[in-house]
């Protein structure tokens, strides 16, 4: 699984680039992601989506938890934060989403945790250089039943974090990790004329292992739920 991660403001002139040299930058383009050191489920994520409508590559910010367009509620009854690779077009809540709302998470790292209850402890994973992490993920917009039509904060994109067994290097730490895909594989990935299913799904999965299984991993100092900052990610002497 992934219930927490890191993703800093480098990621603004990052994906200003990558987008930039894709020729398909917006006119309006201003990225404008605050450091976050400890993303939780339901906070804002910085997502890369592909507008089919208009051609352009979009940034955006989404609420960690997908949440269909038929949801009365913003809070779903379930955890929709993670959406297991396996079998996922057989799920309703998630089958949509693959065919073509596909999004890249970005990240610098993400947690895990070992050890007994009480005492875990935090582990840090990131690319070895420091680089980008681009997370395979699905979207949705979710319109508030509660808001007129035209209003234009009726609708709130929320997205979910594909997740796969564990590679045998981060087994030990944890059984599921997030299907992180190299870099030139992201627009095949979010491409909305390309129809998902489970063949996409399992392309992800499989270009994902040689990414995962080179992940730096560094043992941090034990933070709480409202802690923040760099030193969240800092490694600690062993």
């Amino acid at each position: 699984m992934c219930g927490r991660f890191a993703m800093d403001d480098l990621v603004n002139r990052e994906i200003t680039e990558f987008v930039t040299q894709t020729g398909r930058r917006p006119e309006e383009w201003a990225p404008d992601w605050e450091s976050s050191f400890n993303i939780a489920p339901t906070e804002s994520i910085p997502v890369l989506i592909d507008s089919a409508k208009t051609g352009d590559l979009r940034f955006e910010r989404a609420h960690w938890s997908l949440v269909p367009p038929w949801s009365k509620t913003l809070k779903m009854k379930y955890p929709t934060f993670n959406a297991r690779a396996e079998g996922i077009t057989e799920k309703s809540t998630w089958r949509k989403p693959v065919q073509a709302h596909r999004a890249i998470i970005l990240a610098r790292g993400f947690y895990e945790w070992t050890g007994p209850r009480g005492s875990k402890t935090p582990w840090f994973m990131s690319n070895p250089d420091g680089s980008l992490m681009g997370f395979a993920g699905l979207y949705s917009w979710w319109p508030d039943p509660n808001k007129d039509a035209d209003d234009p904060d009726r609708w709130t994109l929320t997205a979910t974090i594909v997740t796969s067994d564990s590679v045998q290097t981060l087994a030990d730490i944890h059984d599921r990790n997030p299907v992180i895909l190299p870099e030139d594989m992201w627009l095949h990935w979010i491409d909305p004329t390309i129809s998902g299913d489970q063949a996409l799904v399992d392309e992800a999965v499989r270009a994902g292992v040689a990414q995962a299984e080179t992940l730096r991993i560094d043992q941090v100092a034990p933070f709480k739920v409202g802690d923040n900052g760099p030193q969240l990610v800092r490694p600690i002497d062993t």
